[in-house]
């Protein structure tokens, strides 16, 4: 299998190879053609194809997923980026997210931040720490809340004035991420839904990939589509 492919942020900002789906600074533009995974990998593809023109990770019971998977954008590293797509569950409920200045071990798993997507809950909207080993848990933020961790990884949390709501299983929804700084913002459906500054000293990320996971456990099917960038 071709391994990832990570360009260093100088190299991605200069060259601008749209044939690879590299978006330039300043304004949105797609990193996926709707058709192909032209300009994305994973560690193992047999879990990911095109489909509905989205791209679609799925598990099954004859090809089952024992570790999360990830496929990964090749356009380069993000740093500070505005994202924006559509996402779905088909069937078996939902359990993923959007990994975002992260890196991908050699097993394929990342670590760094994900916004997550999940059915319903404080996971739903909120911002996870992939595989990271903090003193708190892997949730960072949850849904409806704005969390703020201290150099020494304290964190004090306040409660915004709307959260995360799903549309109905199979249904699209629209995820936008935006990442400025330390400062993270999440929006589902429109919606504000998690807010993060981080400031924890050994973990916070201010650079990394950008990919799309599809969880381990029960036979699943995830889609995303219609996604833009925008580098800031």
């Amino acid at each position: 299998m071709k391994p990832l492919r990570r360009l260093p942020c100088s190299v991605f900002l200069f060259s601008m190879i749209l044939a690879t789906g590299s978006a330039s600074a300043g304004e949105f533009e797609s990193i996926f053609d709707g058709e192909t995974l032209r300009g994305w990998n994973a560690i193992d593809m047999k879990y990911w194809s095109v489909r509905d023109g989205a791209i679609t990770g799925e598990s099954t019971a004859e090809v089952p997923c024992t570790s999360n998977q990830f496929i990964v954008w090749q356009g380069g590293d993000v740093r500070d980026f505005e994202v924006k797509l559509k996402f779905r569950a088909i069937d078996n409920g939902c359990n993923t997210g959007v990994q975002f200045r992260s890196k991908i071990n050699p097993d394929g798993l990342a670590i760094g931040y994900q916004a997550d997507i999940y059915q319903s809950g404080p996971y739903l909207g909120g911002v996870c720490d992939e595989m990271h080993s903090r003193k708190g848990p892997e949730l960072l933020t949850a849904n409806g809340t704005k969390t703020v961790i201290d150099k020494a990884g304290n964190r004090t949390s306040t409660d915004l004035d709307s959260k995360a709501k799903m549309k109905p299983q199979g249904e699209w929804n629209e995820y936008h991420v935006s990442a400025k700084g330390h400062h993270i913002t999440l929006r589902i459906n429109g919606q504000i839904c998690s807010e993060l500054i981080d400031n924890e000293e050994g973990h916070f990320d201010l650079e990394g990939i950008l990919g799309l996971q599809l969880r381990s456990g029960k036979p699943m099917t995830v889609q995303f589509k219609d996604i833009v960038l925008k580098q800031l």
